[in-house]
């Protein structure tokens, strides 16, 4: 079927002419005779690059252009949804009915606001929780939703993600039961179940526009399912590396999936050697370029030093410690070809779309704290085979996973290679999981009554495969808590929410948090510190990753524990009558510990070699902290303690930029971090009256502050800057340039 045949409009054809895109592929054909543009709920479930995200195009242009309709993309992750955004933008040269052009708008962040103006846009781009934030603050807008695009839908199965990207397509039935819904999803053994569920059809198919071989390394040599074989050169002695040698001699490249990101780092060190010897001079060339981008962006670490390092020999590693900044650089580097070699962790595989000429699966085990190694699912590995094969360049794509022994090798073929995906099933019915979901549905009034309680949730994936006796038990229990805590009160049959209850629910935090942070308030600690309160978010449910303390830091840390017992606002266990408690305890003070440092101005480098955390961990646990010290602040409004608003105010705004209070006052200049505050009011300009009548060539002769940044910092406080004195300056600038580059 050719675009041109489509019932869409031309603007859209051209925009998918000009992008080479003429003829549909055959899942895409099928989503389109299966009704996708005639308002038709559908799972479609096929291979990643199979052209999911096309389908859910046409049908978005089809409800704004035709129906005057509002289309949600739902993502499990902000990178994703970063994607999907650039993606969608290429329409928004599109003219209306109205006259005016398609708005494409995208919110993550800020978990307690209805944010009113995304109704202004015609596609609203997402995240599972933001979308869930938006649902308990009855954004007025979603009302106005026709189409619900819900992608990567089989992570229903997974533990974390999959309760509320659940609850949030249940919610949206309830309130928009005529909106279309279509579900992404990888091929699972089970779609039609969830097709039945959401009351949609279901098209799943193997079909991918790369041929996928699948198959097994064992020594040297490797076997396909096909039947296939061939051998490899082992001049590392490292089977994944020598098979990323194999195929960069062929002309691509590879992604190495390793357990844990220690083995990722190692595996990319490993193979920097070899893959530098095989790159042209040119190729080093760029690749110092892209090093030198990492080593200016953010805080310059030992971590980012050795990432630098690495892809200047063509090779990088990619994990959830790395911060997002150089996450991106890698990932742009590779998709041009520049890197030939990334080595990371699973969770690739469930991010941003990073095709490759092969993956090389290098453990089958993934390791989790607490767990050990335990075989990952034959749906996780199908997730990082899936990205073999980069369409419109490859004919194939391999994905080989590495044997040690015959008896392994056996074992793989069996298990994940001729095997299928497992069927998904709900992860709902956890107390832990479930409690905030029955607090929102009360505090937000989609339910008013314990049998509408019961009735909303019977309407889940998880009663829809279990039954809605099975999760009845579990609601009943969590309406009990929530009835003993105060959150909710009852008048005959009617239930509804307190006060307390209502911001919880708003705030976005789990009720046992709430609970935690309304009796901390409400007994407080004997010396009230900035410990105190990073110590008392650190113990909530809501923070992650949480930390846990190396054997090497316990005495010091119980030390430290016994010299501030007055500022902990929770009581410290006994060591020897319950240990497990007491080290949880000490981990909880880690964590303050590494928050406190770095509101203490502590450098990034120096948190990582003194805590052992990495960049990707603490801008999370400083995301986590700040979300968790304003509902902290939010719920002492609440209760009454006016003493406290003050000091956490700005804690929570010290969390944010990482500095003393003496530089909150200059942080909040834009251009103007941690860094270039501190070297401002260590040279003498301690206040934005000192910066504005500072001359503007004494800003520029400030480390890290060259002319343009010290011009945009004086617009900023209304300082006068002279086009002459800005002519003069910025002459000077370049003459001293062109001096060292004579040099």
């Amino acid at each position: 079927m050719n675009v041109e045949d489509l019932p869409i409009a031309d603007a859209v054809k051209e925009i998918l002419a000009s992008s080479n895109i003429n003829e549909l592929y055959p899942p895409q054909e099928e989503a389109i005779r299966a009704g996708a543009l005639k308002d038709k709920n559908l799972i479609l479930a096929s291979p990643t690059a199979s052209g999911k995200t096309l389908v859910a195009e046409f049908c978005a242009l089809k409800h704004i252009l035709e129906r005057s309709g509002k289309t949600l993309y739902l993502t499990p992750l902000r990178a994703l949804a970063s994607e999907k955004y650039e993606e969608f933008k290429k329409y928004s040269s599109i003219k209306k009915e109205n006259g005016r052009r398609i708005n494409v708008g995208i919110s993550t962040g800020d978990h307690d606001s209805s944010d009113p103006w995304l109704g202004r846009y015609d596609i609203i781009v997402t995240t599972n929780e933001k979308a869930d934030s938006l649902l308990r603050h009855r954004a007025k807008w979603m009302n106005d939703i026709s189409l619900v695009v819900a992608d990567e839908v089989h992570l229903l199965n997974d533990a974390e993600r999959g309760p509320t990207l659940e609850v949030v397509l249940a919610r949206l039935m309830q309130i928009n039961p005529d909106a279309q819904i279509l579900a992404l999803s990888a091929t699972v053994k089970n779609a039609d179940e969830a097709a039945e569920w959401l009351n949609a059809d279901s098209i799943t198919t193997e079909w991918r526009p790369v041929v996928l071989r699948e198959g097994v390394l064992l020594h040297n040599e490797t076997h396909f399912k096909d039947g296939d074989a061939f051998k490899i050169e082992i001049p590392s002695k490292n089977p994944a590396i020598d098979m990323a040698l194999h195929v960069m001699r062929l002309g691509g490249q590879a992604l190495i999936f390793a357990a844990t990101r220690r083995n990722a780092v190692s595996l990319a060190r490993k193979a920097a050697a070899n893959i530098a010897l095989r790159l042209s001079k040119p190729a080093k060339r760029s690749l110092a370029r892209i090093a030198e981008r990492i080593l200016n962006t953010g805080e310059r670490t030992r971590i980012s030093d050795l990432l630098a390092q690495l892809i200047q020999q063509g090779v990088a590693f990619h994990h959830a410690g790395l911060n997002g900044g150089h996450r991106r650089i890698v990932e742009d580097a590779f998709r041009q070809g520049k890197i030939k070699v990334i080595a990371a962790t699973p969770t690739l595989a469930f991010g941003v779309n990073l095709p490759a000429r092969m993956v090389i699966i290098n453990d089958y085990r993934r390791y989790e704290s607490g767990y050990g190694y335990y075989p990952i699912t034959v749906l996780e590995y199908k997730q990082m085979a899936g990205r073999a094969g980069r369409p419109r360049y490859d004919r194939v794509g391999e994905a080989v996973l590495i044997a040690k022994t015959e008896d392994e090798h056996q074992y793989l073929m069996e298990s994940y290679v001729l095997s299928e995906p497992e069927r998904i099933w709900s992860k709902l019915a956890v107390e832990r999981t479930l409690r905030s979901h029955v607090l929102a549905t009360i505090a937000a009034e989609f339910a008013h009554t314990e049998q509408g309680i019961h009735e909303f949730f019977s309407k889940t994936f998880y009663a829809y495969q279990y039954g809605s006796d099975a999760i009845k038990g579990v609601t009943a229990k969590i309406l009990k808590f929530l009835f003993d805590e105060t959150m909710i009160e009852t008048n005959r049959e009617n239930v509804s929410a307190t006060k307390f209850g209502r911001r919880v629910s708003e705030l976005y935090i789990d009720p046992i948090s709430g609970v935690e942070i309304r009796d901390a308030l409400l007994n407080r600690a004997k010396v009230l510190t900035d410990m105190s309160f990073l110590h008392l978010i650190a113990h909530t449910p809501d923070m992650f990753p949480k930390l846990r303390p190396y054997s090497n830091e316990i005495d010091q840390l119980a030390l430290f524990v016994d010299e501030h017992q007055d500022e902990f606002m929770l009581k410290v266990p006994e060591e020897w009558v319950d240990r497990i408690a007491y080290e949880n305890f000490l981990g909880e003070v880690k964590l303050a510990s590494v928050l406190n440092a770095w509101i203490e101005e502590t450098t990034e480098d120096e948190t990582i070699g003194k805590f052992r955390v990495q960049s990707g961990d603490l801008y999370r646990l400083i995301s986590t902290a700040r979300w968790l010290l304003y509902a902290t602040h939010e719920l002492a409004a609440l209760f009454g303690h006016k003493d406290l608003s003050r000091n956490l105010a700005q804690l929570t705004e010290r969390v944010k930029r990482g500095v003393k209070s003496e530089l909150l006052p200059l942080v909040k200049l834009e251009g103007i971090g941690r860094v270039r505050a501190r070297i401002l009011f260590n040279s003498g300009l301690k206040t934005i009256r000192d910066i504005k009548r500072a001359p503007l060539e004494n800003l520029t002769n400030l480390p890290l502050i060259g002319p343009r940044v010290a011009k945009r910092i004086k617009e900023q406080v209304g300082g006068l800057v002279k086009s002459e004195e800005w002519k003069k300056l910025s002459r000077t600038k370049v003459e001293e340039q062109q001096a060292l580059t004579n040099y």
